[in-house]
């Protein structure tokens, strides 16, 4: 089961919040500062989204304000979703933002809409739990825009912007060619934002306490799993070291990361020694902070069967719409779990490299572009690695054969308890079915953070 760590007081900028193992009520949020009518209004809230710096939390981390600037300036009647659909399978916390505060982000969402001029929103998803502690928050308190909550199911390509439209739009939940793109011409043909749930959550907490907007922008959720302990969900400031987040997981001697969910590919150990958690740097090393997520590499991990078990989830998830996509991923999948069989050819290490640098960019969506990272990353992280398959099998892969890497890679949403005071009925959305797991009704106490963190910058 995954365990939340937050500091014993949590400050007032934290979207872990004070209760992060039961479902804030509305009550509850208010007296907590939410829904602070217009105390902040729309253009002083993007100033102050602007002036902080804030980027999204999906994944690309594209400035917020620019983004919301984008769909105002487009005009019409523009549309805002909030989008919790996480595709990446060793991320939890947009799974667990809407669970346990659904009121911060549907909060951010209002915000998000009077900034753009949105005259709807929608709430977007695949985990059906999520679903229906949005739609008691929504029966506790209306937004003030009509907000559809909209289910789909799960898929690693589902949460892609243009996919978001598409499903919203009554179709599969499948990337389209752009442009456009969606605040161009999204759901309906609007103008159309599609912001992540933690992203809204931030903006929310912007307007509520614009004196704390550094703050704000410079911590992040971020999910720790790998080897032996339990899978982590936490808040911290960007520039805390990776080793820290490795011993805070209860891994302290990684000899490496799989970074930003599948997408940032693999670090070495050095690399776990020497870098922050900051976007810009991480980016810099030829890495990504992603999603947040981050699967550490216990000594009793080989690197090569951990790319193979991300090679293959990925292959496995490619939506079939692009050739290139499935002929590529499939090809590097088969060419790692060959290597950690040990009956790779000799030149699978250059059929790799070849791959990892002509396959980017040629999909609709970056499924593609994350499968030839992986194999770039293992290349170029661990080439003497790589070397010594090729010479003979390795003992520590024959131990644990990548079989079924979908399984292995999944990491358990933290058990949220319902609010005491959600009204027990809600009104239906418009769902497709969904292929998530049921959670485990098992509620852990959040344990304190045991680790100083260093201070987020600008702050005393």
């Amino acid at each position: 089961m995954t365990t939340i760590r937050r500091p014993a007081q949590p400050p007032p900028h934290s979207v872990l919040g004070a209760s992060p193992h039961a479902a804030e009520s509305a009550e509850a949020y208010r007296a907590a500062g939410g829904y602070a009518g217009h105390a902040t209004g729309p253009d002083e809230l993007l100033h102050h989204l602007a002036a902080s710096g804030l980027r999204g939390r999906g994944g690309a981390g594209f400035p917020v304000a620019v983004k919301l600037r984008s769909v105002r300036d487009r005009g019409g009647r523009p549309v805002v979703v909030a989008n919790g659909e996480e595709g990446e399978p060793g991320s939890v916390k947009d799974r667990w933002l809407l669970r346990a505060r659904p009121h911060l982000v549907l909060d951010g969402l209002a915000r998000a809409a009077a900034v753009t001029g949105a005259v709807r929103g929608y709430v977007y998803l695949s985990d059906p739990e999520a679903g229906a502690r949005v739609r008691r928050a929504l029966a506790e308190r209306a937004p003030g825009l009509p907000v559809e909550v909209v289910e789909t199911a799960h898929t690693y390509v589902a949460g892609e912007e243009s996919a978001v439209v598409r499903r919203i739009d009554g179709g599969p939940a499948l990337p389209t060619a752009k442009p456009p793109r969606p605040f161009e011409r999204g759901v309906g043909g609007a103008p159309t934002l599609v912001s992540n749930v933690e992203t809204l959550a931030r903006i929310a907490l912007t307007a509520a306490r614009p004196d704390l907007r550094e703050r704000i922008a410079d911590s992040t959720l971020v999910t720790l799993s790998g080897g032996p302990a339990a899978p982590v969900l936490t808040e911290v400031p960007f520039g805390t070291p990776l080793r820290t987040l490795a011993s805070l997981l209860g891994a302290p001697e990684a000899t490496g990361a799989l970074m930003g969910g599948l997408f940032g590919g693999l670090v070495d150990s050095a690399a776990v020694d020497r870098l922050p958690l900051e976007p810009g740097t991480l980016a810099a090393a030829g890495t990504a902070l992603g999603c947040g997520a981050i699967r550490f590499l216990s000594p009793g991990t080989c690197p090569v069967t951990a790319a193979a078990d991300a090679a293959g989830h990925l292959a496995a998830e490619s939506a079939r719409q692009c050739g290139v996509c499935v002929s590529g991923t499939r090809a590097v999948g088969d060419a790692l779990y060959a290597l950690a069989a040990g009956t790779a050819g000799p030149d699978t290490a250059d059929s790799l490299q070849r791959w990892s640098q002509g396959l980017p960019g040629r999909g609709a969506c970056g499924l593609l572009d994350a499968a030839a990272g992986v194999a770039g990353s293992l290349l170029r992280a661990f080439p003497q690695l790589v070397r010594s398959h090729l010479a003979a099998p390795c003992p520590v892969c024959a131990a644990t054969a990548p079989a079924d890497g979908r399984r292995r890679l999944t990491v358990s949403v933290p058990a949220v308890a319902p609010s005491a005071t959600a009204p027990s009925t809600a009104a239906p959305s418009t769902a497709a079915p969904s292929t998530a797991a049921p959670s485990a009704t098992a509620v852990p106490k959040a344990a304190a953070l045991p680790t100083p963190l260093p201070a987020l910058k600008g702050t005393p």
